[in-house]
Parts: C-alpha cells; sequence; structure tokens
C-alpha cells in the first residue's frame, strides 16, 4: 500500500526516497515547473528537425553509424518484400522504435520488482531535468508504469556501463511501446496485456525519445543505491555482532577509547568505535578482572553438590597460582587474585576484537564514498546527447545539443569496486571472530564448539564456522573489480567501457552472503553469551552460599592440608569469593541483551546437538529484516 507520494523534479530526489519507491511503498508525481522545461526540449529539437538540421541520434544513426544521414524515404520500400512488423510513420519514429526492440538483448533471471521499479524512477528524475528532448507526454506514460504496477522483465545481464545501460533500459522503455514482458500484480505477462490491464496505451516514439529512456546509468546505480541501503544495515549489525562477541569473552575496551581514536581520526573509525562503546555500555563483563572468569570444565554427574546446581549443563574451575610461580609478577598479582581461569592474562585481545573500529570503520569510509558519488548521480543526466534549448551565444546546433560522455559509468564503477572490495573485509573479519569463539585454543574457556559434549557425540558450532569460511571465500573470490576490464564494443565506437553495470550488481547480491555470515556469527556469539553469563553467575552463587570450601574444590593445584601454603590458598580462596560476591550480576549491556533475548524468540540454546538449519534460517532472515539492528 503505497502510503506516500514523492514529487520527481530531476534535483532532489535522494536514496532514502528512492528505497521507498523501489520497496512499493510510495508513488510519484511530476513536479509540473519542470515539465515545461521538459516540453521546451522536445519542441526545440523538433523545430530543428523542420528546419533539417542533422543532429546525432535524431537524423543520424548511434555510434558507429553516426556518420549516416537519415533520408527523406525509405530505401528499402523499392526492394523486394518488405517488412510487415515495421512500426508505421517516419523514418525518424522508425529509427527510435528501431534503437528500443533491438537494443533489449539481456539474458538470465530478471532482476528484482525493487531494482526495477528504482531503474524506472532514476531514468523518469534524469529526464525531468529538460536535457534529454523527450517530450512530457512520454514521461507521463513512464511514471505511470510505476505508479500502476507494471515492472518490465529486465535479465540481470547484458550491460557494460556505456554508453549508459543500453540493453537493460531497452528492456525497460519495450514495454512502453508494448513489447516485451512485465510483471503485473505479481504475473509476468506480455508488454501489451500489462499495459491493458493498467488502463495504458502503448507509447509511439518521437525525435531522440528511445536515446533518452535506454541511454543512461539506471541500472548500476539502482542496484548500487539498494546496496548501499543493505549495507548501511549490515555494517551495524556488523557492530552489534562484534559487540555481542566481545561481550562473550569478556574483552577489553580500552582500544574503543574516544582519545585513543582523536589520534587517528578517520570519520568511519570514529563513528564504529562510538558505536561499539554505546552497544557494550552497562557490560559487566567488558573488562572483568582475569581472577573472576572461570574456566569451562566438562559436566560430571557429581560436578555440583547443590541440587539446583545439579540441573546445569557445565562445570567451572580454575588454577591457583603458587606463590613460588609469581616472582617477576608482583605488581600483577597486587591487582589480581592469583587464579587462572578463562581469560588470558594479557592486556590486549586478538585483532577481530581490538581493532574492530580500524576494519569496520574503512568499511564505513567505503560505502561512504560510494554514498557520495550515488547521491551526485541521482540527479544528474546521463543521456546522450545534451540539449540545451537556451544555450547563450548560440551560432550553430553543436552549442545547443551536444554530444559528451555522461552516459559512462566509471564513476560509479569505481565507486562500486571500492565497496565491492570492502564487503569480504567485513565477512572475513567476522568469520576470524566465530572461528575464534569456537576453537578451545583460543575462546577463553569456553567450551570447545560451544557444547558440553559429555558423551563425545556433539559437534556443536563447529560447521557453523564452515559455513561461514565458505561464504568468505566465495564473497573474496568475487570481489576482482570489474572496472579494470574494458571490452571495447560498438565497432570500437564505444572503445572504453565501464563495467559498471557488473559491479553494482555484484556488489548488490553480494550483500546476502555477508548478511549470512554476519547471521552466523550472531547465532554462535549468542550462545557463547548465555555460556560465559551462566559460567560467571554459577561461580558467584557459589561463592554467596558462604562456603569458600565448596569453591576451593572447583580450584587445581590447591596444596594438602599440611602443606604451608595452605593457609594462603585458603585465605585467597576465601577473597575470591568475597569478589564474587560483591559483583554485580554478570549479563551484557542492555543493547547487546536486548538483541540476544530477540534471539532467544526464535531460537532456543543448545545443550545438546539438535537439527540446525531452522536456527540457520531464522537467524539468517533475522538479520535480513534488519530487526536486530532496529
Amino acid at each position: 500500500m503505497k502510503n506516500t507520494t514523492i514529487t520527481l523534479d530531476g534535483h532532489s530526489l535522494t536514496r532514502g526516497q528512492l528505497v521507498l519507491i523501489a520497496r512499493g511503498d510510495a508513488s510519484v508525481a511530476l513536479d509540473e515547473a519542470q515539465l515545461v522545461r521538459v516540453q521546451r526540449a522536445a519542441d526545440f529539437l523538433a523545430e530543428k528537425v523542420r528546419c533539417g538540421e542533422p543532429i546525432y541520434g535524431v537524423t543520424t544513426g548511434f555510434g558507429s553509424n553516426a556518420d549516416k544521414l537519415l533520408g527523406a524515404h525509405r530505401a528499402r520500400d523499392e526492394l523486394p518484400g518488405g517488412n510487415p512488423d515495421a512500426p508505421q510513420g517516419t523514418l525518424l519514429e522508425e529509427l527510435q522504435h528501431n534503437l528500443v526492440i533491438t537494443h533489449a538483448v539481456c539474458v538470465g533471471e530478471p532482476f528484482g520488482a525493487d531494482v526495477v521499479r528504482a531503474m524506472l524512477a532514476i531514468r523518469i528524475n534524469t529526464l525531468m531535468r529538460g536535457h534529454s528532448g523527450i517530450r512530457a507526454s512520454t514521461l507521463k506514460a513512464l511514471a505511470e508504469l510505476l505508479n500502476r504496477d507494471v515492472v518490465p522483465v529486465i535479465p540481470q545481464k547484458g550491460s557494460v556501463g556505456a554508453s549508459g545501460d543500453l540493453a537493460p533500459l531497452s528492456h525497460l522503455a519495450i514495454v512502453l511501446l508494448g513489447g516485451g514482458e512485465a510483471f503485473h500484480g505479481g504475473e509476468r505477462v506480455g508488454g501489451a496485456e500489462a499495459l491493458r490491464r493498467a488502463g495504458l496505451e502503448p507509447v509511439r516514439l518521437s525525435f531522440k525519445e528511445g536515446l533518452a529512456l535506454n541511454n543512461g546509468t539506471a541500472q548500476m546505480l539502482a542496484c548500487g543505491v539498494l546496496a548501499l541501503d543493505r549495507l548501511e544495515t549490515l555494517v551495524a549489525t556488523a557492530d552489534l555482532a562484534a559487540s555481542m562477541t566481545l561481550d562473550a569473552f569478556a574483552g577489553r575496551t580500552s582500544a574503543f577509547k574516544p582519545e585513543v581514536h582523536a589520534l587517528r581520526p578517520h570519520p568511519g573509525q570514529v563513528e564504529t568505535a562510538a558505536r561499539i562503546r554505546a552497544l557494550l555500555d552497562g557490560s559487566t563483563l567488558a573488562d572483568i578482572a582475569y581472577h573472576l572468569v572461570p574456566r569451562f570444565k566438562t559436566w560430571l554427574a557429581d560436578a555440583w553438590s547443590d541440587a539446583e546446581d545439579q540441573k546445569r549443563h557445565f562445570d567451572i574451575a580454575w588454577d591457583w597460582v603458587p606463590a613460588s610461580q609469581r616472582h617477576g609478577r608482583e605488581a600483577f598479582y597486587q591487582r589480581f587474585l592469583p587464579f587462572k581461569g578463562g581469560k588470558k592474562h594479557q592486556p590486549q585481545d586478538a585483532y577481530c576484537l581490538r581493532c574492530m573500529p580500524q576494519v569496520h570503520g574503512a568499511v564505513r569510509d567505503a560505502i561512504a564514498q560510494a554514498a557520495r558519488v550515488l547521491d551526485v548521480e541521482l540527479n544528474a543526466v546521463t543521456d546522450n546527447p545534451l540539449v540545451f534549448p537556451d544555450a547563450e551565444n548560440a551560432t550553430v546546433i553543436e552549442d545547443q545539443v551536444i554530444s559528451a560522455g555522461h552516459f559512462h559509468g566509471m564513476p560509479l564503477a569505481l565507486a562500486m569496486s571500492y565497496v565491492k572490495a570492502a564487503i569480504p573485509v567485513l565477512a572475513s573479519i567476522s568469520e576470524r571472530r566465530l572461528n575464534k569463539l569456537v576453537d578451545p585454543a583460543t575462546n577463553d574457556g569456553l567450551p570447545a564448539f560451544l557444547i558440553g559434549n559429555e558423551d563425545a557425540t556433539d559437534s556443536g558450532f563447529m560447521i557453523v564456522q564452515y559455513t561461514a569460511a565458505a561464504l568468505v571465500n566465495d564473497l573474496a573470490t568475487r570481489a576482482h573489480p570489474a572496472s579494470v576490464y574494458s571490452v571495447p564494443t560498438s565497432a570500437n565506437a564505444e572503445d572504453h567501457v565501464s563495467m559498471g553495470a557488473n559491479e553494482a550488481r555484484h556488489v548488490l547480491e553480494m550483500t546476502e552472503d555477508l548478511a549470512h555470515v554476519l547471521a552466523m556469527e550472531l547465532y554462535t556469539a549468542a550462545q557463547a553469551l548465555d555460556y560465559r553469563q551462566d559460567m560467571l553467575n554459577a561461580a558467584r552463587r557459589l561463592a554467596q552460599r558462604g562456603d569458600w570450601r565448596a569453591l576451593a574444590a572447583k580450584i587445581a593445584n590447591a596444596p594438602e592440608a599440611t602443606h604451608p601454603a595452605r593457609a594462603q590458598f585458603e585465605g585467597e580462596v576465601q577473597a575470591l569469593a568475597k569478589a564474587l560476591v560483591e559483583a554485580r550480576d554478570f549479563q551484557a549491556g542492555p543493547a547487546v541483551r536486548a538483541a540476544h533475548a530477540t534471539i532467544r524468540e526464535r531460537i532456543g540454546f543448545m545443550t545438546r546437538d539438535r537439527a540446525m538449519d531452522g536456527d540457520v534460517k531464522a537467524i539468517c532472515d533475522l538479520v535480513a529484516s534488519g530487526e536486530l539492528v532496529r
């Protein structure tokens, strides 16, 4: 249900507005003042044609046929036979008609309706600038396709990004002529039938209208805008996943302090550090003292003496550090009690945790650069030639109808290649955090593969990391920039092309796999966070009973009752118990807790191996919806 109307004037379309149109949440209206300018350019062309002026793409052929002037009548009428499908009208009209029908040659699966609606809106908006020579009536008909839910079938492959997206835009325009195919009401039908169902009539093209309709960067721009809309949500999702993972590690936050990032103030880096600080705000897991964190120990039937504790699916343990092993570390043991549990005694986390601002931030900067380019392109004129009916001091037609190269997609292509390289970077650091969570050598005291595995029959989250690794590899192999490899076209008249349509299409496709990798991390981090919180709070409740001997039973290396160090050990165990009792409940910050609770509404904690395909689908759907970020 369209609940808003966006007025297109060629000057003020935003990415947010385009996304609304693409999703079918907004209809379009055409600015009346700009329609006057549109018609002014069309009338100007008509007058010049009547005067016999040679104009590229109007009274000449296209591309390598630009040196061929159209005659007064059809030479082929004098040839034997005839073409019963030839359009009625003048050669000038036939030129525009043929341009569209012969260029609609894309292959592959059709673009989604969101991409096609975005292409329609982009094409309408650029034509509204009044420099393309299209008639106001034709432009209104194009807008009606959008507003009456006629979605042209546009196969995904066939554009080289110069002269613009000729082939896909021809698939868009051919429906306006009553050809091709379109979806209407979700049903795929012939173009003429789609028009009939929508109450529309086919259009007969006039001077330069075919060229105005199919000469531009609408496909690459539509894919780019929709990709960035997804990526802006996904980079925020990455921050959330990373924060949940850091809480699950009981990690360190000093690397995110504002004074740190003021020394290297890349905008994305500064923003990411601030976001992570906000997500971790209120956490009692981050920056926890080393000695408070127990390590996982496999559950046994006699692991707990209390009836309530016996319901647990884990045991906990620490190692005591005797005085003889503290030499040279006296300052450390003045701050921390001499117990080794899950946390390693080191002042910094691995890169995948510590360098999140630098990595996520660099991805944010790549997205921001692409957004700057796309924002310019949204309100640019991208066809050729450009019509300047009011040009001052014009002495020849070439001063008012100027052949240029605004159709060339290289600005978009290079911006998209930057983003294309950034996507596997964000996926890769996410997979490294996931891997760190499941590996007992690196997960700081959590169970191997995040499962109890008492009977050695459980794989836990082992294969989740495999899937993430496969996705990261696939993303990396697709990250090669298409824009560096030009293949000349049109008999070398178009001897350098951008391949921007491939670039933007790849980026849009890659966002889905990036979302899946982030979903895998969130799925795994939620399990790890449960283990970390439950183990810490179990230790705290054990200490709250006031029986330091029960806590001491969880500590290895305890000296015998007659050993000289026994008194020191007992005193330090009592100090550990006191520290645990005085600590607040161990939990993630409110933001991470809210996301974790949302995951748990759909996916339960896994105490034993179970079928995980439903879990994986649920977490992927949750990430795709954007609900976790909201």
